[in-house]
């Protein structure tokens, strides 16, 4: 089995909130979880929040995403975060400030000034949401929080220790698994197929990600099972995940999960959500 080289860092924990983040579902994920000792290599390709990468803390992974611009938030978070939390300092939980800072072009600003803003405005937008339109920018309203922790010293600092020797990438899902293999856990958290037209939410950046998109995932997740990995997928209860994933000997658990992206109020709430493994834990 392998053995971990890295510490383990007590109270690293996710820095950013995210629509579909895990952090509440971890205690119904941990029976399915292989151990972090049992994990050769760990690769997470929609990273999001990185909630079970933060739960596990690895000794080896590669985090990945399509979003660069969050990407690179973690890597400098793992690698400059005494810069960023400078750079936190100034913004502050104004309307008026939040909608200038929102109106800034990101590829002006130097790397830690687009994480600091990236985070700024994670934690003072509407519902801690992202969302990019067509063009690649972040349009969410100003949110209605009263005292936004905007700079967590605390929380920050746990999470870039367990980031350390962390391999972060932006690249598409396929391409991050490539060289996946025997002994390595992948854990999918792609965004999720639409239960009806009001809960549909695909917009994390502007390519967004269809039907294609999630077919070509699960052919990715046959796979890699016929490479010897182990692989969880979280996804909706929708019909097409059914049709992907059933019928090839994985074992599916429904999962009861509280989601709070809806464009109808009276719509959100509990949901039942699907994991979708191809193992089973002795």
């Amino acid at each position: 089995m392998p053995s971990s080289s890295r510490s383990f860092i007590p109270g690293a924990a996710p820095f950013l909130k995210w629509a579909g983040g895990k952090s509440r579902l971890i205690p119904k994920y941990a029976p399915y979880l292989p151990s972090r000792d049992d994990i050769r290599r760990y690769y997470e390709p929609f990273i999001g929040s990185a909630a079970l990468f933060f739960h596990l803390q690895p000794s080896q992974a590669r985090l990945s995403d399509y979003n660069w611009k969050l990407v690179e938030t973690y890597q400098i978070v793992r690698d400059r975060l005494d810069e960023l939390i400078a750079a936190l300092q100034p913004h502050r939980n104004e309307k008026d400030y939040y909608y200038r800072v929102r109106s800034q072009n990101p590829k002006k600003l130097s790397p830690v000034q687009r994480a600091a803003r990236l985070i700024y405005m994670n934690k003072t937008c509407y519902n801690g949401l992202y969302r990019e339109n067509k063009k690649g920018q972040f349009n969410v309203p100003f949110g209605r929080y009263k005292r936004p922790k905007i700079c967590d010293r605390e929380r920050l600092r746990a999470a870039s220790g367990a980031l350390q020797g962390i391999e972060l990438c932006d690249a598409d899902f396929a391409k991050a698994i490539c060289d996946a293999g025997p002994g390595d856990f992948v854990y999918f958290d792609p965004p999720y197929v639409p239960l009806n037209a009001t809960s549909s939410f695909t917009s994390y950046s502007r390519f967004g990600f269809d039907d294609e998109d999630h077919r070509r995932l699960a052919q990715i997740y046959h796979e890699l099972t016929a490479r010897g990995c182990r692989v969880m997928l979280s996804n909706s209860s929708a019909p097409l995940v059914s049709d992907l994933y059933e019928g090839h000997g994985y074992h599916i658990v429904e999962v009861q999960a509280r989601r709070n992206i809806n464009s109808k109020g009276h719509k959100r709430g509990p949901v039942t959500e699907l994991l979708i493994m191809n193992y089973r834990l002795p």
